[in-house]
């Protein structure tokens, strides 16, 4: 089972078709849970991030491989993504991708992450990156299992 836990809701209904429509696809695959945590947004950063962090640990198992998105994480292409994926499901049946908040991640969410991964030195939007870190596992069932997939 794949969570992915998210600071902020979804908000654009052009998202949330983009987002249904890989968690669809994504189903013929694996079971993948999607949970959104408010956003703070106090005048103070380090709260922020305790607070989201404090939502985000209530979701968190000790037996769960967590994953963080981070902009100083290690970068690595699709292959090595797929590959990351399908050597962790070996390893455990559970695996939560955390995507922070605008300020990023709390220090005890690191802490307990096993691999931080950046996709781009890049900031998106945090709405639009659950749409791309759900096209990457996509992608990466697809590799695993050989079958086709547009490049």
């Amino acid at each position: 089972m794949i969570k992915i836990i998210c600071v902020g809701k979804l908000k654009e209904k052009y998202l949330t078709l983009a987002l249904n429509e890989y968690l669809k696809r994504i189903s013929k695959y694996t079971k993948i849970d999607i949970i959104e945590v408010d956003d703070v947004n106090l005048p103070n950063i380090e709260i922020n991030k305790i607070k989201e962090q404090e939502q985000i640990l209530k979701y968190i198992n000790k037996s769960d491989y967590v994953i963080t998105l981070e902009i100083d994480g290690k970068q690595m292409n699709s292959l090595e993504f797929a590959e990351m994926i399908d050597q962790t499901f070996q390893k455990t049946s559970n695996l939560i991708f955390i995507i922070g908040g605008s300020y990023g991640l709390g220090e005890n969410i690191k802490k307990i992450s096993k691999q931080a991964i950046s996709f781009s030195k890049l900031t998106f939007p945090h709405q639009l990156f659950r749409i791309i870190l759900l096209e990457q596992i996509y992608r990466s069932y697809k590799i695993n299992n050989n079958e086709s997939y547009h490049k």
